[in-house]
């Protein structure tokens, strides 16, 4: 071996050695303006802000808005929501409260909603529901009359009220009653005139249509969101949230079923 072969190697492991590695880009966090109608007016909120008044959002639901799969709780969907909307309406107080539980199915929310939801008086409550009855295959009509009755006891406090349905994950993909659910979840939105978050949507538009991977909005576990996805939700649901408060007679257009 050369001495002048030796130093061309050194000199090439030392330029390679002091190259910073690559930077991750993160995906564009967007969807079609039609998947972030929420079809119902949010008037409640929209005239506690035109007040001045404290506007109080409960986010109730399950894993998925505990915050599983986000690297902290500052990184769950409900804590960057609240940031989101503060940053739209800077002279307004404006607290997102989270009542996600682990595990929990619609009967268990429902069962505590007096207590973790409307004794504070919310303005909006924010209700993810469905995904654990499809991941376990209880059958959807079970869940119907409890969900309906959830939605009943909402809508008697006078709060305004938004669904949201489940996560495009390969854990929910899997399940045979996922279409009903989804389609269980779209109907309620529409006979009882409440709010209707299209997460699944967003999400498979996501996946199919903006080329992003399973890998970039999942955690390991393929069924949670991960911190991007957390917070991409939480600005398009700002978003969605903004144009139903400015567009209080916004009208109604029919609440699509997957």
């Amino acid at each position: 071996m050369t001495f002048r072969w030796v130093l061309s190697l050194a000199i090439g492991l030392t330029v390679v050695s002091s190259q910073a590695p690559a930077e991750t880009v993160s995906p564009p966090c967007q969807a079609p303006h039609e998947m972030l109608t929420l079809d119902q007016p949010l008037t409640r909120t929209a005239l506690a802000l035109a007040s001045g008044e404290p506007v109080v959002i409960v986010a109730l639901g399950s894993s998925s808005t505990a915050g599983a799969g986000a690297s902290s709780p500052e990184h769950s969907y409900p804590a960057q929501l609240e940031m989101q909307l503060r940053q739209q309406f800077p002279k307004a107080l404006i607290t997102v409260i989270n009542r996600g539980a682990n595990g929990e199915e619609a009967a268990q929310m429902v069962a505590r909603m007096q207590e973790d939801v409307l004794d504070g008086q919310p303005d909006l409550v924010l209700w993810q529901v469905g995904t654990n009855a499809v991941l376990r295959d209880l059958a959807v009509s079970g869940q119907a009359t409890i969900i309906l009755d959830g939605l009943a006891k909402l809508k008697a406090a006078g709060t305004d009220v938004v669904l949201i349905d489940s996560q495009y994950s390969p854990k929910v993909l899997a399940k045979k009653n996922l279409d009903e659910m989804t389609t269980l979840l779209h109907r309620y939105a529409r006979d009882q005139k409440v709010g209707l978050f299209r997460r699944f949507a967003i999400m498979r538009h996501w996946k199919e249509n903006a080329g992003i991977t399973f890998e970039q909005t999942l955690s390991d576990d393929q069924l949670h969101m991960n911190d991007w996805s957390y917070a991409c939700v939480a600005k398009l649901m700002a978003t969605s949230i903004v144009d139903a408060i400015r567009s209080p007679t916004m009208a109604k257009v029919p609440v699509g079923v997957r």
